[in-house]
């Protein structure tokens, strides 16, 4: 089992910054993929950035640029550095995690609200 807890979300104007934050009940080298994706009202959940145990890094086409992942290992800690927000970035973001042994199994966090408005 891993256990995700999230921080981080809240009311920000457009052109400004957040950072969510993901912290894990495992050890960040069990997992084999950590991340964020979003989901807006009346929309799909979609990707926002992953980050793969080797360190490989996703972003969806429309947070590139803009949105940074990183991790503290030592902290079993993932981040998402969102800068230059817009309103289309109000969402749910939910953490995400996968681990692939001995089956692939995806575990989600409760979900943070970012809300973009003026």
């Amino acid at each position: 089992q891993v256990q995700l807890v999230e921080s981080g979300g809240g009311l920000v104007q457009p052109g400004g910054s957040l950072r969510l934050s993901c912290a894990t009940s495992r050890t960040i080298f069990s997992i084999n993929a950590m991340g964020w994706y979003r989901q807006a009202p009346g929309k799909q959940r979609e990707l926002v950035a992953e980050m793969s145990s080797g360190s490989i890094i996703n972003y969806g086409d429309s947070v590139k640029g803009r949105f940074t992942i990183s991790r503290d290992n030592a902290k079993n800690t993932v981040y998402l550095q969102m800068n230059s927000l817009k309103p289309e970035d109000t969402a749910v973001y939910y953490c995400h995690a996968r681990t692939v042994a001995p089956g692939v199994v995806d575990y989600w966090g409760q979900g943070t609200q970012v809300t973009v408005s003026s």
